[in-house]
């Protein structure tokens, strides 16, 4: 019944909906006054008199012009802020001023004290109606998600206001780690302690928590989803502290909790004189400026004023878009920084030297790499050639233009390769600890590190699409480990170590505790409010497991190791950097790399893949392959040897 008047209402046109607005208050001041001369009299019987109803009659008309030309009938009720109290409090003082005007004037039997009364009794009963109002047309008609708002700061209540005006969630409560707000009540809301998160699920219905906490650090954050994502609850955030500040972002858009923003640490302040050392005033060159590390490298350099940065790409698409978004950056700024996009491969000796040569390159940080493990195992003449020899044209280049500084990004699957693509890194390492050797004038550097988080072809990406696709989220082996570091974080070290160097340095940045790929997996399933369940490669579930989306175990794929390590020897030392080690690791004369790269460039021209594994393995890189060739080309020509055997050719 209550439902369907309400509903009746809602579907008034806008003109008809004051005219009920304006009925409801003049009964409110009529009931408002009559309550004032009996609380004030203690008896209903002056209610009789016909004068008493006459500075009513004069003050009502008063009242309601106030309240018009105050916008009060303007508003909609169920989108009507807090701020309206205020407009409800001056519109009733009017009217309580008009009454006494009126009763003094009229010399009507009205006490001096009943405008007073009327005033407190009028503004309660007029705002609180609405607030009610608002309450019940804000809720009516919506299928609103119950809603936990973990927070009850500024943001969260930022955020509860912004909720109360939406139709699709509904805040029934808040929670706070500081315990002088726990019990206290926030808009009608009260606020508890974390440890009955999961009581308030149950008694609220709650599939939903909103973390309202931009400024929380990393930690903070990390700490407080080991408290709620095994909960079975959807876990959302506001956008950060920094997005809010610029304007970029509004409280009230929410997100999904990125596993980034949990795995990573709380990073360390950089060190000004360091990230400026090798860029300030410089022309920088960014080899593979377009990928997850090199375009975050970009974003940082231009924080730091070079003259001229370089950004060098085989990808059009990936240089058209980071072209456009630093060039925005820039314009946003004011700032005259010379953006140079190039396309080009590092293999092509000629425009690698007229690229540094006529721009007068001082710094190269260089990122340029086919990175992934099974496209480099199937493809792997031309992984060593990019990899390889595509650093070897730039080192040689850099040498001949003076260039300064060069700073090789390199992985964690150097160390001890069991693919061909961590051994083509690790004999990048080797090239650029020739150069260095040599004593050209270049300052040479290899920065080492491990996976970085969203990257592209990254695990969570794509465990996020499996989960989004309803499963299964597939891992390789329920006990593969490895390294995490957030992209802006390894950018910022990587430019830092850069600027220790003194030549031939290999630096390992500090990349705190593996993470098992399985917890991670499982942890992207429950920030989306479900649970994992874990099967065989057959897709049968594991003995007594059951949940909303599967894991299952695919295993090792070719090249593929169960963990990764940093360091070949098994020392390292430390910088005055927390998170910057130096290692010092084996290395090849110039002469003999020579030799090595020969060799390996003429099994190149022909594909010869198994002679290119022998050449590897016997190179100080401690390549040692697990797993057979799994080159498609070299597998297509065995496969076509063996059709002409069969056929008798």
């Amino acid at each position: 019944m209550i439902e369907r008047m309400t509903l009746g209402l809602l579907g008034l046109d806008r003109g008809r909906k004051r005219l009920v607005q304006v009925i409801a208050d003049i009964a409110i001041m009529m009931v408002s006054f009559a309550a004032a001369m009996v609380l004030r009299l203690e008896s209903f019987a002056p209610l009789a008199d016909p004068s008493i109803w006459l500075a009513l009659a004069v003050t009502l008309p008063i009242s309601l012009y106030t309240f018009i030309r105050l916008g009060f009938y303007r508003a909609v009720i169920r989108y009507i802020s807090l701020r309206a109290a205020q407009t409800v409090a001056i519109g009733v003082l009017f009217s309580a001023v008009a009454l006494f005007l009126v009763s003094q004037l009229l010399n009507l039997p009205v006490p001096r004290s009943v405008p007073v009364i009327y005033a407190l009794l009028a503004t309660c009963l007029l705002g609180g109606i609405r607030m009610v109002m608002r309450r019940v047309f804000g809720r009516t008609g919506r299928d609103q998600h119950k809603v936990i708002i973990y927070g009850a700061g500024a943001s969260g209540r930022q955020l509860q206001r912004s909720l109360d005006e939406g139709e699709e969630y509904t805040p029934v409560a808040f929670v706070d780690d500081a315990p002088e707000l726990q019990g206290a009540d926030i808009s009608g809301l009260r606020v508890h302690s974390p440890d009955h998160i999961e009581a308030l699920l149950t008694l609220y219905r709650a599939d939903v928590i909103l973390l309202a906490m931009p400024s929380a650090s990393r930690s903070q954050r990390q700490a407080i989803m080991t408290r709620v994502e095994k909960l079975p609850v959807r876990v959302q955030t506001i956008p950060g502290v920094a997005d809010l500040v610029s304007g970029r972002a509004r409280v009230s858009e929410l997100r999904d909790v990125a596993i980034e923003d949990l795995l990573g640490r709380d990073p360390v302040p950089p060190e000004p004189e360091l990230m400026a050392a090798n860029i300030r005033g410089k022309v920088v060159m960014v080899t593979g400026a377009g990928g997850s590390i090199g375009s975050e490298l970009c974003r940082q350099i231009i924080d730091h004023e070079p003259q001229t940065l370089i950004l060098w790409e085989l990808s059009e698409l990936a240089l058209y878009s980071l072209d456009m978004e630093l060039r925005e950056q820039l314009e946003l700024r004011g700032s005259n920084i010379r953006l140079v996009p190039l396309i080009g491969s590092v293999q092509n000796p000629g425009r690698v030297e007229a690229a540094m040569q006529r721009f007068g390159v001082q710094t190269v940080y260089h990122a340029a790499a086919y990175k992934h493990v099974p496209m480099v195992e199937h493809n792997v003449v031309e992984g060593l050639r990019n990899n390889v020899f595509g650093t070897k044209t730039l080192v040689d280049q850099a040498i001949a233009a003076g260039v300064e500084a060069f700073i090789l990004i390199s992985t964690d699957k150097a160390v001890r390769p069991t693919n061909v693509m961590g051994a083509s890194k690790r004999l990048a390492e080797l090239v650029c600890q020739a150069a260095a050797a040599r004593n050209t004038g270049t300052v040479f550097s290899m920065v080492r590190f491990g996976n970085v988080l969203g990257s592209s072809g990254s695990v969570i990406p794509r465990f996020r699409a499996q989960v989004e696709a309803g499963g299964p989220v597939t891992v390789t082996h329920p006990e593969i480990t490895r390294y995490f570091m957030t992209i802006p974080e390894a950018a910022q070290l990587v430019i830092q170590a850069g600027a220790m160097a003194k030549g031939g340095d290999v630096f390992v940045l500090d990349m705190g505790e593996p993470i098992r790929i399985a917890d991670l997996a499982e942890r992207i399933v429950r920030l989306c409010g479900l649970e994992p369940y874990h099967t065989g490669p057959d897709g049968v579930a594991l003995q007594g497991e059951t949940g909303d989306v599967a894991i299952t175990y695919t295993g090792l794929r070719p090249g593929e190791k169960l963990y990764e390590e940093l360091l070949i020897g098994e020392a390292s030392q430390p910088t005055h950097h927390p998170r910057i080690l130096t290692a010092t690791e084996q290395s090849l004369g110039p002469d003999a790399l020579e030799t090595l790269l020969d060799n390996l460039l003429s099994a190149c021209k022909v594909q010869d893949v198994a002679r290119l594994r022998k050449l590897i393995a016997a190179a100080p890189t401690g390549y040692r392959p697990d797993s057979a060739i799994a080159d498609l080309l070299w597998e297509e020509s065995g496969r076509q040897a063996e059709l002409r055997l069969e056929v008798g050719e």
